[in-house]
């Protein structure tokens, strides 16, 4: 089964160019031109029916004059043409093919049309397309430069994936000189079918790749998207640059890539839950490759500064703190090492003033200090080109300095002419470097913005226990009355129904449409009472004066009903007006105004809000936004990221909120989201909150109808773990068998199952030698999208020893998953079983699940590859009805295929 099905697009034996040409600045002659000269190993064909020759070399008229097998075909036709072109490659082997061609959807409807027929061609030939419209990609380790630019990338172990050529080229322009390689370069182009997270699994395996920059425009699978990037972050940096991030550049992007684009907050909200570094200009995204491509990680966020100067100290210093960072505070034994090494006069702090004259071995020594320090997490170094500075000689030090830890070291030397050959030297000596102290903090503070953001990264919410289930079936069909009505906004009677079916502690509110129900009312609940207009067309009732608090007696409420009514419909005369409801009103003792949202982002699905609540929230804008579902982690996360936070403690006699009472309300209202696609946007506000509980006194939901062709959870940018697939069965040998789809937290289950395996069992399973799954290898298997892929284990629990006793543990006995291919309706599957568990019915069971699962996804055909020698596993796959035939192109292995 393999992980990625584009690696021919950067790893082909054979290349053909389709288009190629002497005609000077064509695009088919420079791709061809560029292929020859990068170093490529492998032949590269060039076909046009125009040229006997190309380059001094044989040009072909079509496939059938050139009639040999290749991987990779290179396009650059006119776009009505290559359809045709991509139909033929079909038997010869080709299993990537990118279309440089322009003249598709960007160019309107008919180009549009155009671009249907190529990636439907690609699919019904197996072929995965890059493009249209795209620079090409670059894989300078396999000397392959498949692209129109001017530049070609030195190796290296930066990959760069963007929508745009015009940034690629910059990029690769930039790197030169500061001696930054890259391990792949991919332009996306109209991203028709190769997207983001296609480049992003390759990527994520990829042994020559440390860090993974992208230049996004506009997202069109969010799942795809988010789940690659959660895979690729979770082993190595991913660093994003977002265009398009307000209406004029959004507008901008929509015409150039016809993907549409999401809100600033909510984009800045996925990249933190997606463990990835979002920067905001193409200049801080060439820093962010220096310092993540120099391999170095930031364990905190505490630095110590380095300076020849006070007042480049200072700068640093003040951009620390906006940065978030923190001056580290030196250790007795750092402190002493300065005092030893550094003149009576330096500045007996952090920054650390070294002094205008400073020799090139004062810099080491302070630097050594600072980075043997275990309250320092990383050290910058600013030199300015003083009289008595040898920058040169200083450099030298400094790299040297950086050698004596893993923590990381970035310099500053100010200037230009007198520093251009130290900034030479911090190249080849892998030490990032930076023109001015700010950026060299903005590159620190990635580094920081980087650890903190794998922390909500590792979070992976699992299905949530609580004391009382929630009524998800009751809340859905009260929903499905209200749309049957043609309403899609809830009365504050059914969305506090909604809310009180999770378990949220609402205030009861009873309707009454006249003053002498109102009274009824409130005599029923008890004095005093909350009056407020029931109007279906209101957002806010402020909007009409339409709450009247702490009403205590019988005439105020008949007087307070009349007033109310009759001053909306005198505000607003257009909406319809049921009544007033009546609500026992909550205590304001110790109490906080706090509000919890849903809003339904176009791209990423729902996203939950929290901040201060009342009937200043639009103005305050005190919010945090948390992608759906959470957990305590992020909650608190969340919650830490306002300014009400500072309220919930205790002050001005009062005493501290209840806090738990606030996590476990977004933690329901997190399922809430998860369970019922059909709710588009909630307020709750006010949420009062007091040292004892914490109860939703107002809220309003609208509703729609989720898609017909919506999948469970397909809502959702993260999949919940799909905690309906667990299985619990008995094995015929009477051993109770749990079948579950696999988590993040099972990476040490899975590892001890593979090692256990015999060397023959390894070999059928990975058809190659393999002792143990790699740390990528590992987390790719763990760390999956249920959405486009699907993996069951089955455990059973033995006793095992720790140190006070006896302890039950699961231990896993099979493994069965599938993967979908994009744009199909077709999976590809693999299996396997422990050696001392075979012929216990374990294999049947497991694959008799993941068919299930693979049928309810909409899925109709499972296919997968066996080795002919594993006859154990073609008799399974028989006796479960598989079609076993011949692979044509292998003797050694053996198709098996299943209609579900």
């Amino acid at each position: 089964m393999r992980l990625s099905d584009v690696d021919q697009l950067f790893t082909p034996s054979a290349v053909a160019v389709f288009g190629a040409s002497d005609r000077p600045g064509s695009v088919g002659g420079i791709v061809y031109r560029n292929v020859l000269s990068s170093g490529f190993k492998g032949p590269c064909y060039a076909i046009n029916p125009k040229y006997e020759t190309v380059a001094d070399r044989p040009c072909y008229k079509n496939l059938a004059e050139l009639d040999k097998n290749f991987e990779l075909a290179l396009i650059a036709t006119p776009a009505e043409t290559v359809a045709g072109i991509i139909d033929q490659c079909g038997g010869y082997g080709v299993k990537a093919a990118v279309v440089h061609s322009a003249g598709f959807a960007e160019h309107g409807e008919r180009g549009a049309v155009l671009q249907e027929r190529v990636v439907e061609a690609a699919r019904r030939n197996r072929i995965r397309l890059l493009g249209p419209n795209t620079l090409g990609v670059m894989r300078p380790i396999h000397g392959l430069n498949a692209t129109f630019g001017n530049e070609q990338a030195r190796r290296g172990n930066v990959a760069l994936i963007s929508q745009s050529g015009a940034v690629c080229a910059a990029m690769l322009d930039w790197s030169g000189p500061r001696e930054v390689g890259f391990s792949a370069v991919v332009s996306l182009g109209a991203a028709a079918d190769i997207d983001f997270g296609d480049v992003l699994d390759y990527l994520a395996l990829d042994s020559h790749t440390h860090c993974i920059l992208m230049y996004v425009e506009g997202v069109r699978n969010a799942r795809r998207f988010v789940s690659g990037l959660r895979a690729a972050a979770r082993i190595k940096p991913v660093i994003v640059v977002k265009a398009g991030r307000y209406p004029a550049g959004s507008r901008a992007a929509k015409s150039h890539t016809g993907a549409w684009v999401g809100t600033v907050d909510v984009f800045r909200a996925v990249m933190e839950r997606a463990g990835v570094v979002q920067v905001e200009e193409l200049d801080q995204l060439f820093a962010a490759a220096q310092v993540f491509g120099a391999g170095r990680r930031l364990g905190g966020e505490r630095i110590a500064i380095v300076t020849n100067g006070g007042g480049p100290g200072v700068l640093a210093a003040d951009r620390a703190v906006e940065q978030g960072l923190m001056l580290a505070q030196f250790a007795d034994e750092t402190r002493a090492r300065l005092e030893a090494a550094l003149p009576e006069y330096w500045s007996h702090d952090n920054p650390v003033d070294v002094i205008g004259d400073a020799p090139p071995e004062r810099y080491r020594h302070a630097v050594e200090a600072c980075v043997a320090d275990p309250n320092v997490d990383g050290v910058l170094a600013i030199l300015a080109p003083l009289a008595e500075a040898d920058p040169s000689a200083v450099a030298k030090e400094v790299i040297v300095a950086a050698k004596t830890s893993q923590k990381p070291v970035l310099a500053s030397w100010m200037g230009a002419r007198r520093v251009a050959e130290a900034k030479l030297l911090f190249a080849q000596g892998r030490i990032p470097h930076f023109a001015s102290p700010e950026v060299a903090i903005d590159a620190l503070a990635f580094l920081a913005t980087h650890h903190r953001n794998q922390k909500l990264l590792m979070q992976s919410p699992g299905p949530i226990a609580h004391e009382e289930s929630p009524d998800v079936e009751g809340a859905r069909l009260i929903i499905e009355g209200v749309m049957a009505e043609g309403r899609k906004t809830l009365g504050i009677i059914e969305a506090k129904a909604i809310l009180s079916a999770f378990k949220i502690p609402t205030t009861q509110a009873v309707l009454a449409r006249t003053p002498n129900e109102a009274l009824i009312a409130a005599e029923v609940l008890g004095f005093p009472v909350v009056m407020k207009i029931n109007s279906p067309d209101l957002a806010h009732k402020s909007d009409v004066d339409g709450v009247r608090l702490n009403i205590a007696d019988a005439q105020t409420v008949r007087r307070a009903f009349s007033e109310i009514v009759e001053r909306a419909k005198r505000l607003r005369p257009e909406v319809r007006i049921e009544g007033v409801t009546v609500e026992h009103m909550v205590s304001t003792r110790a109490a906080r105004e706090l509000m919890i949202g849903v809003l339904r982002d176009s791209i990423f699905g729902p996203i939950i809000t929290f901040g201060a609540g009342g009937t200043e929230v639009e103005v305050l804008q005190d919010r945090a936004l948390g992608l759906p579902p959470l957990n305590a982690f992020i909650i608190q996360t969340m919650i830490r990221h306002t300014r009400v936070d500072r309220l919930m403690g205790e002050f001005q006699h009062m005493p501290s909120m209840n806090r738990e009472a606030l996590a476990r309300i977004l933690q329901r209202v997190s399922e809430m989201v998860c369970e019922l696609p059909e709710i588009i946007e909630m307020e709750i506000n006010p949420l009062i909150g007091n040292d004892r509980e914490v109860t939703a006194v107002d809220a309003r939901i609208r509703v729609n109808y989720r898609p017909p062709q919506q999948t469970t959870y397909g809502h959702m940018a993260i999949h919940p773990y799909p905690i309906h697939l667990i299985e619990q069965v008995q094995l015929p040998d009477g051993t109770d068998l749990t079948i579950r789809p696999i988590r993040p937290e099972d990476a040490q289950l899975e590892q001890d199952f593979v090692r256990g395996l015999s060397e023959q069992t390894k070999y059928f399973r990975f058809m190659q030698a393999l002792k143990e799954l790699t740390p990528e290898m590992l987390v790719r298997f763990t760390q999956i999208d249920y959405d486009r892929e699907m993996a069951l284990i089955g455990v059973v629990e033995q006793e095992g020893v720790e140190q006070e006793g006896v302890e039950v543990v699961e231990v896993e006995v099979g493994v069965a998953r599938y993967m979908s291919r994009p744009g199909e309706d077709s999976c590809e599957f693999a299996i396997v079983v422990g050696d001392e568990w075979r012929a216990r019915g374990i294999g049947a069971r497991l694959m008799r699940s993941l068919m299930e699962n693979a049928r309810q996804r909409g899925l109709r055909v499972m296919e997968g590859e066996v080795l002919t020698a594993n006859t154990r596993m073609l008799a399974l796959m028989k006796s479960l009805g598989f079609r076993v035939e011949r692979d044509k192109l292998d003797p050694g292995i053996k198709i098996v295929s299943k209609v579900l």
